[in-house]
């Protein structure tokens, strides 16, 4: 791979989701774009370039771009974080809701895994108050593909053997002809799919009791870090809760949140900042 081609493809990342891709990783630039590549006929990765700049081609570069994030997930990933979003985040919400409905953004959800691992667990929480809830739970990701993959809920046999007892696949999965399981139906109604950037506003998502982003924040550029957590800010309803990912740090990334008062390890909007605005 030439040098320019790699720098084209860096300055793609950077400006399609706000990944910083830096010249010591330049392999993962052809693992991850390898399976593109080879489907659309090009030899190497100077040629794709090449392509994308004689033919420009947005969706094209919207797809490379994706492909580039690289996102790893697996059923039940960080199970600390969902164990705390069931046991306390969504119960102290619920207390505060006159409605009884809540939602929950699972934003970079990739391929679905994190979505379908939180109904699983509210689905579980019987005799607790949630199971009287109504709980939505949106999933987006940047990838057009990992989120068709999510809103069908068809999972390989590698892939649930990935966090998942046999008990939970064998309670909340239906076994398909050629050996991949699809989640149950009655899990699927509490859980939608869209694709979303997190680099733009999606004023149409509206406002949620929680956010979760888990292994998004580390590989992006310090400006879209602070994009990103404004993003979240003005889909936080007042005093919802934000959390990153085990690993990640939100702390001082925009005046727009601040550590939340009710819980540990949590973020909230910052009310009191004047250039903080709801979505």
């Amino acid at each position: 791979m030439q040098e320019t081609t790699f720098n084209e493809l860096a300055d793609l990342a950077l400006r399609q989701s706000g990944q910083n891709i830096p010249a010591s990783k330049s392999y993962l630039l052809e693992a991850r774009l390898s399976t593109i590549a080879r489907r659309e006929n090009f030899a190497t990765l100077d040629d794709l370039v090449h392509c994308l700049k004689a033919r420009p081609n947005p969706r094209f570069e919207q797809e490379v771009a994706a492909a580039l994030t690289g996102k790893s997930t697996q059923f039940f990933g960080d199970r600390e974080l969902l164990d705390k979003i069931v046991g306390q985040a969504l119960p102290k919400r619920l207390s505060h809701s006159k409605t009884g409905r809540l939602r929950v953004w699972c934003a970079g959800v990739s391929t679905g895994q994190e979505a379908w691992s939180l109904a699983i667990l509210l689905q579980e929480a019987v005799g607790s108050p949630l199971a009287k809830a109504e709980i939505e739970i949106v999933g987006t990701d940047l990838s057009t593909q990992c989120i068709e993959t999510a809103k069908q809920g068809i999972y390989g046999h590698f892939d649930v053997q990935k966090g998942l007892s046999i008990h939970r696949l064998m309670t909340n999965f239906d076994r398909r002809d050629n050996g991949d399981w699809s989640i149950k139906s009655e899990l699927q109604t509490a859980v939608s799919f869209r694709r979303h950037n997190l680099l733009e506003s999606g004023r149409d998502l509206g406002q949620f009791d929680i956010i979760m982003c888990c292994n998004v924040l580390n590989g992006l550029a310090p400006g879209a870090k602070r994009q990103v957590a404004e993003t979240f800010s003005a889909h936080l309803l007042p005093e919802a809760f934000l959390f990153a990912g085990t690993g990640e740090n939100l702390a001082g990334l925009s005046d727009a949140i601040k550590p939340s008062r009710e819980l540990r390890g949590a973020f909230e909007r910052d009310v009191s900042n004047k250039n903080t605005a709801a979505a």
